[in-house]
Order: C-alpha cells, then structure tokens, then sequence
C-alpha cells in the first residue's frame, strides 16, 4: 500500500517537494521547549558597558538594567526607584558594585572596583547580588572585569567570591569569640547637660577592648564595650 502511495506521489512533483519540506521540518525539530531555549539564550545574553548603559533609565522605551559584579539585572518593575528621580537611578544603566557599600555615588565611587575594600565589605556587596536575583530578573551578563567575552566568570570574580567566603568565616568566628565575653547595655538618656550615652552590664563591669579580628575584617582597629567581672579587670590592662 505504502510503495502504491510513493508511486502516485512521484507522479506528482509538487505534492512530493511539499511532503519532502514538511518531513523535513519534523527532522529538525529542536528537542528542547521553546520556553528553556527562550530562557538559555536571555541568560547568555552579554552587554558591552556602552549596551547597558542605554538602559539608564532615560528611554521609556526601554526597560531599565543595572549590574553588580557583573550580573545584569532587569529592575523595570522598580521604576519610581531606578528610574530618573528616582533614588536609586545612579545604579542604573552600569555596574556600580562598589557603591553598594561606599555609599559614594558621585564620579570614581560609581564603579565596578572592589580594590581596598574588606572582606565583610565584599560579602555584603555579594549579598546584594543575590537580593537581586531573588527579587528582579536576571538577563545576562556584562563583558569586562568579572566576565570576559564568552560570558565565563573571570579571575576577578572568583576573587571577590572567595574573599565574601572569608569575610563570612571571620565574622563567625568573631562571633564565637565575643560570645564568650558578652556586650554591654547602652541605651540613649536624657542628663541635665543634655542627652547621654549609658552604657551598664548586667553582670560584671563595662571595659572597652580592641576587636582584634576588625583589623582584617575592616582595616582598621576598633573597639567594643565588654563586660568582665572583677577578678577579670586585670585583663583589660
């Protein structure tokens, strides 16, 4: 029946060509959902700093982007807030990583580099990144200091990366280690000069001591306020 079927259609030039196309197109078809293909490229998607900085937020009909280390993100939704006027608009449009710490959005502080800054520093601006894909959609990537040009992850961010790691295992252990000699109670009051500071221990007496630990978490020295009993006095020189 099959072979009866071939020999009509052979007769036939332009209905053989049209089954030949159609058997064809079944041949090809991707094996993947449109949807995850969809997906895949958007993800791969790479920005130059001159793309991304298009989407600032002053075109209407754009959507408007940030990056942080290098991840680009699709912050339309929040508009009133990275758009213009709106109080996070310097994000807009670059990768500003390190003013999400600095606080200096103005000029040189309006920059992807990390240089100087502590590891807490690092891991907070690591934390941000993932705020960000939890709460906006992530659309690619820009080519420059944390990714090169076929999207890979540079030595700069696995740098940054490592550094958060170890920002996280200091403030554990600086953690455990202040555990052991509690904090003070401080507390705002108002005294006949005006308002005080009080600072009072439930138990024991209120010494300041160096945060030995700040040093490499913040670089510089601190100091908190501790409580020691009395046969610990001499401890605190």
């Amino acid at each position: 029946m099959a072979t009866v079927i071939i020999k009509r259609l052979a007769k036939s030039p332009f209905v053989l060509i049209t089954v030949l196309v159609t058997l064809a197109a079944f041949s090809f078809t991707p094996r993947f959902p449109f949807k995850s293909f969809s997906n895949s490229l958007q993800q791969q998607r790479l920005f130059t700093a001159e793309e991304l900085a298009l989407y600032n937020g002053t075109d209407d009909t754009l959507p408007v982007l940030l990056g942080i280390l290098g991840s680009v993100f699709d912050v339309t939704k929040g508009k009133s807030h990275y758009g213009v006027g709106g109080g996070y608009h310097h994000f807009s449009g670059r990768d500003a990583s390190r003013a999400f710490v600095s606080g200096n959005f103005t000029g040189d502080g309006l920059t992807d580099s990390l240089r100087g800054l502590s590891s807490t520093e690092v891991k907070s601006i690591v934390e941000w990144r993932e705020f960000y894909f939890r709460s906006y959609t992530f659309v690619g990537k820009l080519v420059g200091r944390y990714y090169d040009g076929e999207g890979n992850p540079t030595k700069s961010l696995k740098g940054v990366e490592a550094k958060a790691a170890r920002g996280t295992q200091l403030l554990e252990k600086q953690k455990k280690e202040e555990a052991k000699q509690p904090s003070c109670n401080s507390r705002w009051s108002q005294g006949e000069g005006g308002e005080l500071w009080e600072v009072w221990c439930d138990d024991g007496f209120p010494r300041l001591v160096r945060r030995p630990l700040e040093i490499a978490l913040t670089g510089k020295m601190s100091k908190r306020c501790a409580c020691f009993k009395e046969d610990q006095l001499s401890e605190t020189g």
